[in-house]
């Protein structure tokens, strides 16, 4: 493995993206998948001490109908909510609202809010400079009867992304070299039981609030909750109707110990009054919202971090290599083609597991790099099959098409990537074995012109040689009409005796299907005799120096050989041994396995079970006449040769084999030699 190579193009792709990275090249894209990511772990799990009051459309229709109050309300409506707050001994109550001018209702109006600001004596109010103003530099502020009794001021100007949504907010806001506590800030200083308006940098709540990591301009990451209704807002005209009932010794709707050391937060929710904004969770979300969600963060110390530059390089150079060095190892191992399937797969589990982490880790509070990541897999993938296909592609373009008129495509992978295998050797291995023939080719042969002959065997080889190679197995050779080919060498496969025996019976079916075609050249039906055997063998390349094949040897190969001829002494087209049957069921081929004879074929001193494998279909419709050859074969095991001759002979005009029985019943010498019982013995190859 080229481990310069890797490492070069892992620091190359690196550089690029942290460097597209540092200029913000990625910055829109990344805020798109934070935005994604808060809508997806927003959570309604809020602070117990912070409590919503709105102005709905249920208080409005409330204050005009029970109140004859009209829009807007007279401030002493106001005056009241804080006086409800006050009975509650509320921490603090926060108006989301500008009282920019005087009431319509009269001074006294104004006087009555601000004296109940006085009393509690912790109201926060709003401020925020207007670019768009005349004095862009002197904050708006509400009128100064109410801006002086209440007991901070909060800035709200908001700083909106470059697509105008609202992702961090301020903690402080620094203006002229002045800072002004944004509002949920002061709502959560004005809380602190030490508070002092002439002093409120003293207190603990203060200090906390500059203890947490912010940006340069003072922001923080919100981590957003579902939406403005997981703090359960109540209406403004429960609360002043509850107050009311108060006052005169009534039952109230809300009781004021139920807001006891909590924080308020007041705005307006009703169509057409509330000043809306974009967020990740909406593009119409209520501006109070982004307060609220800051002022609840801080309650729960729940902020998203940024990860470290550090962090990210680090992502970034690991995504890279990794990539990069299981692309060459995929590569070296399997090669391009499955190279691509296997390292395309790996690239969606690797960006896949870490979209899982980031998201783990939103939830958590860290806001990890996404699309820097995604990019760097991406990039390092492409660069490193670019260099690939440059230098060792041609190599292996050059070998392919040397070798492509002598070899199988799968053996060419193999020398590919295993060049050491071009000399001689073997490995002994367990293989599967399939031996093919035509019946009655010679007679065939002769009748045909050379040209009719070689038309004839194309187009029969090809059919059953792409069958054999789509399932993963090797040709050995061919011999005339003959094909030898095998399963497991030189690529490993677990079940390869079920895709032999399966590929022997897609043979079976592709030549009973293209048969008007084969005889349409050749003048006469096609039927083709296949024997499969699985055991140990020699696999490797034999032969000279000079020249050699890849090829097998061994006891396993000449018993396929033999399962092959043998076929014709008992009128069948497929047999196989009963290892590559016993393999073929563990790994759940769903062939019948019709149990034929216990033959000693030529060459062997020993007997082996030999199966018929058929499709259940093929099987179910012959089942009467199997069932009744089964009773033939177990009275011929048994020696009982008179009355397996009247089984076989009741289905012998139905079921060849059964004939083939028969006249082996009539030839055989009674009585059966005990240790010749069940056995046939082949007489010929």
């Amino acid at each position: 493995m080229k481990i310069k190579r890797i490492l070069l193009i892992t620091i190359i792709t690196s550089a690029f993206i942290f460097c597209v990275n540092l200029l913000g090249g990625f910055t829109f894209l990344e805020n798109k998948t934070y935005d994604f990511r808060t809508k997806i772990t927003a959570s309604n799990s809020t602070s117990e001490e912070l409590f919503v009051i709105l102005i709905d459309q249920n208080s409005l229709d409330w204050a005009s109908e029970q109140m004859n109050w009209s829009w807007p309300w007279p401030r002493s409506a106001y005056g009241d909510i804080v006086n409800f707050f006050n009975l509650a001994n509320s921490k603090a109550v926060t108006f989301d609202v500008i009282f920019s001018e005087d009431s319509i209702y009269g001074k006294e109006d104004d006087e009555n809010f601000a004296k109940a600001c006085k009393d509690f004596g912790k109201v926060v109010q709003i401020q925020f400079y207007d670019s768009a103003s005349n004095n862009p530099e002197i904050p708006v502020t509400s009128i100064s009867k109410i801006d002086s009794n209440s007991a901070l001021q909060g800035n709200i100007n908001s700083i909106p992304d470059s697509d105008s949504i609202i992702r961090r907010c301020r903690l402080f806001y620094n203006r002229n070299n002045e800072e002004f506590p944004t509002l949920a800030s002061s709502t959560f200083i004005v809380g602190s039981e030490n508070f002092s308006k002439d002093n409120f940098k003293s207190t603990e709540e203060y200090k906390h609030l500059k203890k947490i990591k912010t940006d340069k301009d003072n922001s923080v990451l919100l981590k957003y909750k579902k939406g403005l209704e997981s703090y359960i807002p109540y209406s403004a005209s429960d609360i002043l109707q509850s107050y009311y009932a108060i006052q005169k010794g009534e039952e109230p709707i809300l009781y004021p110990e139920d807001f006891t050391d909590s924080y308020i937060f007041f705005g307006y929710y009703a169509p057409g009054l509330f000043d809306i904004c974009s967020t990740p969770l909406s593009s119409t979300y209520p501006g109070v919202g982004v307060h609220i969600t800051l002022l609840d963060n801080i309650l729960q110390n729940e902020f998203i971090h940024k990860s470290h530059i550090i962090l990210n390089l680090f992502l970034i150079l690991f995504t890279a290599f990794i990539t990069t060095f299981l692309i060459q190892f995929f590569e070296r191992k399997f090669g391009i083609k499955r190279t691509i399937l296997f390292s395309s797969l790996f690239i969606i589990i690797l960006i896949l597991s870490y979209l899982t982490i980031c998201f783990y880790a939103f939830r958590l509070g860290l806001w990890l790099p996404f699309v820097s990541i995604l990019f760097s897999i991406i990039l390092s993938y492409t660069i490193t099959f670019f260099v690939s296909y440059n230098t060792e592609g041609k190599q292996k373009r050059y070998i392919k098409e040397a070798f492509k008129q002598y070899l199988s495509p799968v053996v060419i992978e193999q020398l590919i990537l295993n060049p050491d295998k071009l000399k001689l050797g073997g490995e002994r291995r367990e293989i599967s074995i399939f031996f093919s023939d035509i019946q009655g080719f010679t007679s065939i042969s002769e009748k045909l012109s050379p040209e009719k002959l070689t038309e004839f065997l194309n187009v029969y080889l090809s059919k059953i040689t792409d069958i054999i190679l789509e399932s993963g197995g090797t040709i050995d050779k061919y011999e005339g009409d003959a094909i030898i080919a095998f399963w497991n060498a030189p690529t490993e496969i677990s079940n390869h005796a079920q895709r032999a025996i399966e590929t022997a019976i897609k043979c079976q079916k592709e030549i009973q299907k293209n048969k008007n075609e084969l005889q349409k050249i050749c003048n006469t039906e096609i039927k083709t005799r296949i024997g499969i055997n699985t055991g140990f063998a020699v696999v490797g390349n034999m032969g000279s120096s000079k020249r050699f094949d890849y090829t097998m040897l061994g006891d396993s190969v000449n018993l396929a050989s033999r399962l092959e001829g043998i076929n014709k002494q008992f009128g069948l087209y497929t047999l196989c041994s009963e290892e590559t049957k016993l393999q073929a069921e563990k790994f759940g081929s769903k062939l019948i396995f019709v149990e034929i004879a216990k033959v000693q074929v030529v060459g062997k001193s020993i007997a082996v079970k030999i199966f018929n494998p058929m499709q259940k279909e093929d099987y179910t419709a012959n089942k009467l006449l199997w069932n009744k050859f089964e009773e033939g074969r177990n009275f011929f095991y048994q020696g009982e040769i008179e009355k397996a001759k009247l089984c076989f002979k009741s289905i012998a005009q139905e079921l060849p084999v059964a004939q083939k029985y028969f006249e082996k019943c009539n030839s055989t010498k009674l009585p059966v030699e005990e240790n010749l019982k069940g056995i046939w013995i082949a007489t010929e190859k």
